[in-house]
This record gives structure tokens, sequence and C-alpha cells, in this order.
């Protein structure tokens, strides 16, 4: 069974896509199907460099994380890559150096002559860490096709999209769409506590602002393209829709023959999260909260004609993905069949010793027209794991299950 793209009315505003002319930068910057009608994209997630730099051990953790990009690599053929966030593990590094280890993540990508597209995590934030100087360091690439589309003081940095082109034909109305947004986290640059003289906590969840910009965006392209464009998203933290899901299964969890994936962060961390320290001298646990913090976000979600997927890292020890088609227990918001996708733990930073890998995303444009992509797993081994059709049965179909590995 297909499911098929449903068309929308589109608003009336038109809005120009700020993209830099093919050739401009010496390489061709524009996003394309194949010839064969294909598009494949490279998901790292929670790379984590820059972690213990002053120990034999950090060190060696990103040689085996270049490792990592490289093997991945190696075996598929992307046309893009995602870094979807936590590219350094930022409490760990200092400000003269900790946009430095940008150019140890994106050297197996300059090798191959490969654009990415980032988004940034809770970790690329901290006292030492700026996203906006990992941005501007990006940018020193021709490569990097990663933007800041919206400026506000609390929107975050990584909140833009990107065309998909088809492989002929009307080479201005994209075949595809790639949204990107920043679930912020971690702390403020520079930032200290006038009263505690600590680092200052970053909210962790997309911001209304970029809420707002994601739905006014969504509208004009809708209006310019003269159609509601096929898209693909991917933000680091999770939603809350995902612990939604994890929890529900009438107590068993995830199903591992028609969820294939690991599960092992039980319960997950979702955006809005948040652990208090508790009081360890009178013997009180921490306290953990949530109050519907991306409830905006994913109405804007669920309310965009043919959005397909979303894909999120931030919770190491889970890649399974799940159809998100009705109301889950303890949530007001209803389902429409958009298929949510955790990542694979890339990096040998971080916590976790499962193998690292990297999520694959294949679509072609008849597959974008029918709102179905092919996604797997590509292990360091050389391995493949978890490989699916989002389609719409899945959540029916029935898979091998993922090693617990």
């Amino acid at each position: 069974m297909m499911r098929l793209l449903s068309a929308a009315g589109c608003g009336l505003a038109v809005i120009n896509s700020a993209f830099a002319a093919p050739g401009k930068y010496g390489i061709d910057r524009t996003l394309r199907f194949t010839d064969n009608g294909t598009f494949q994209l490279a998901l790292f997630n929670d790379l984590h460099y820059g972690e213990a730099e002053n120990l034999v051990w950090g060190p060696q953790q990103d040689v085996n994380s270049t490792r990592v990009t490289n093997s991945v690599l190696d075996n598929e053929q992307a046309q893009l890559v995602v870094l979807n966030g936590d590219l350094i593990t930022g409490e760990n590094t200092y400000k003269h150096n900790s946009t430095d280890y940008i150019n140890e993540v994106v050297q197996p990508l300059l090798e191959r002559n490969l654009l990415w597209a980032s988004t940034y995590g809770n970790h690329d934030s901290d006292f030492n860490l700026s996203r906006h100087n990992i941005l501007q360091r990006e940018q020193t690439w021709p490569n990097a096709l990663t933007r800041q589309d919206v400026s506000t003081p609390t929107s975050g940095v990584s909140n833009y999209w990107l065309p998909v082109y088809p492989s002929s034909g009307d080479a201005d109305v994209p075949a595809l769409l790639l949204w990107f947004f920043d679930s912020r986290g971690g702390n403020y640059y520079l930032q200290t506590s006038a009263s505690t003289g600590e680092s200052v906590p970053q909210p962790n969840w997309v911001d209304q602002t970029a809420v707002d910009w994601f739905t006014e965006t969504r509208t004009h392209l809708c209006s310019q393209y003269g159609r509601d464009v096929p898209s693909l998203a991917f933000v680091h933290i999770p939603v809350n829709a995902m612990l939604a899901f994890q929890q529900s299964q009438n107590d068993t969890g995830v199903r591992p023959h028609y969820e294939p994936g690991i599960n092992d962060d039980d319960p997950l961390a979702q955006q809005g999260y948040t652990e208090g320290q508790g009081d360890v001298t009178d013997g009180n646990a921490p306290v953990f909260t949530y109050n519907g913090e991306d409830v905006p976000f994913m109405q804007a979600l669920l309310d965009t004609p043919n959005l397909i997927a979303m894909f999120s890292g931030h919770d190491h020890g889970d890649d399974f993905c799940f159809k998100w088609d009705t109301q889950l227990p303890g949530m007001s918001l209803k389902g429409n069949g958009l298929d949510l996708c955790f990542g694979r733990h890339s990096g040998y930073g971080g916590y976790g010793s499962w193998i690292r890998g990297s999520r694959q995303v294949l679509v072609t444009e008849e597959m974008a027209k029918e709102g179905v992509v092919e996604t797997w797993v590509r292990l360091e081994t050389g391995a493949t794991s978890g490989s699916v059709v989002l389609n719409g049965t899945y959540g029916q179909d029935y898979y091998p299950a993922v090693p617990d590995a």
C-alpha cells in the first residue's frame, strides 16, 4: 500500500529562495536527484568531537569517529550528508579551539567533495562553544549548506530549508524540500548566572519564533511553487510523540519486528525534558519535568501537507522509527501518519557502546510523490541494520529484529 500525498491550497505570498548560483563557489551547491531519479542522505548523529581532549582516550575517540564516517561513506552513495546535532562535546572544549573540531568533522566530506547540512544539538552550546561560531566555521567551506534563517535571540541557529530539484524538467520547482530545525539546549555562550556563577541553561525545544518562521515559509513556498512539495525534516532532540509511542505499546515497548531498531534509551529524553538535581542529602530522587514545550512545533509538523518523515538523534541508545497515526496516551495531538525516526549514534564520543553507524535515507522522485522513503542503518562494520520502507503500511509490515548491539 502506498501513501499518496495530498494536494493543498496555498497562500498568496511569494518568497524568493536564497541560494547561491551553481559554480559561484567552484562547486555545484544545487541538490538534485540523480539521473536514475534517486536522492540519498547519510545522517550522522552525536559525533561528539572534542571530548576529553587532554586525555589519551579523548583524541582517540575522534580518530575512531572519523573512521566511522569514512567507512559509511565508502559503502554508500549519498548526495547529501546531514550532521544531525551534537557535532562537538562543548562542555569539554576551550574557547580558543572549540570550533576547530569542525575541521575534523568535515574532513571526510571535503575529501569526497560532498555537500553537507547541519542541525545543532544541546552539546553544541556551552560556555566555551557558540552555535554561531560553529556556523561561521562551517560556512568557510563551499560544501556547507547550513544556514540561519531565523535570527531572534531565542530562536537558536540552525533553522532553514533546502530544495532538492528533479533530475530533469522544470529546474525552478523542487521535487523535495528539506527542513532543518534547532532544538537548542545546552548552555548559553559566555554567560553565567549572577546568583550562582554557573553556566546559564538554554531551553531545549524548537522555539516559537522558529515555529512561526516554519509555518510562514511553508505557506510562501506553496504559493511560489504552486503546490505543497513533499518534504523531510531534521532536528536533534526528538519530540514528545516519540516518548509517548515508546511508552504506549501495552507496556511492551517498541515492537522489534514492526519498529525494528535498538530501544535501550527507555524512557528517552524528549524536547522540553529537564532533570533536576534532587536533594541527595535527604534521599530525594532527581525531578524530571516536561510541560508540553514542543506542542506548537509538533502541531506545525502535523499541519504540514506532504511532510513524509522527521529524523532525530540525541538518545544514543535508540534507532527505531514509528508511524504517528493515532492520539497517543497523554497527548492532545492526533498523529496523521507522519513517520518519526531516530538515527544511529555515529561518534565514539558520548555515552554508549552500541555499534556506531549512520542512518541512510533514500527517496526517488516517484516515491516522494507517494510519500514513501526507504531507510536503513549502515554500521561501521560495513553491515546494514534495520532496513525498512516508510510507507502506508509501515507499523503493520513484519521485519527482522535488530540485534541489541
